[in-house]
């Protein structure tokens, strides 16, 4: 009898052992999720037609927002101080983008060497952009820096803490 509760008794604290634990899986997945909706408020861009979309500013009053090179998924970081695009030379490689000509880099870091390369196609929502030229950084960074090359075909609205994007000459 007594072999009986003690089996019940241990069986009783590994399920709370396991209630625990999955208590805490859970609530790691809810933060990280908030965290991860902090960083990137705009994992689902707000369209407001097919050539004008708004994004919210994140905590460092950045605008970041999904979109995808070639095809393939990647987060922009709207940078209005960037010449051109710039992607960090690891997600370069994943995207399968070709390094070209060196290149000597000013960076807000100061003085880096780079490489040119071509994206055929960016898509930010459902605005897309066509044969741009990018240079290959070397960052540790997971975003790409969306530069004036392909910010200056866009009218870009600010107010308060949202920025509106219109494509200026959207192609069907």
């Amino acid at each position: 009898m007594a072999e009986q509760g003690d089996s019940t008794r241990t069986l009783g604290r590994i399920m709370w052992l396991l209630a625990w634990l999955l208590a805490l899986v859970l609530m790691t997945w809810y933060f990280q999720q908030k965290l991860e909706q902090d960083r990137n408020p705009n994992r689902q861009v707000q369209l407001l037609d097919n050539a004008t979309l708004v994004l919210e500013q994140n905590r460092q009053g950045h605008y970041l927002a999904g979109g995808a090179i070639n095809g393939q998924a990647v987060v922009f970081l709207l940078d209005t101080g960037a010449t051109q695009v710039a992607v960090p030379r690891a997600l370069a490689e994943r995207l399968g983008l070709a390094p070209g000509r060196r290149l000597a880099l000013n960076t807000a870091a100061g003085q880096a060497e780079g490489y040119a390369t071509r994206i055929k196609t960016l898509s930010l929502g459902p605005l897309s952009l066509y044969d741009l030229d990018a240079v290959i950084m070397p960052s540790d960074s997971t975003e790409v820096l969306l530069g004036m090359n392909a910010l200056r075909q866009f009218e870009l609205i600010q107010r308060g803490s949202r920025l509106t994007i219109r494509h200026l000459d959207p192609a069907p």
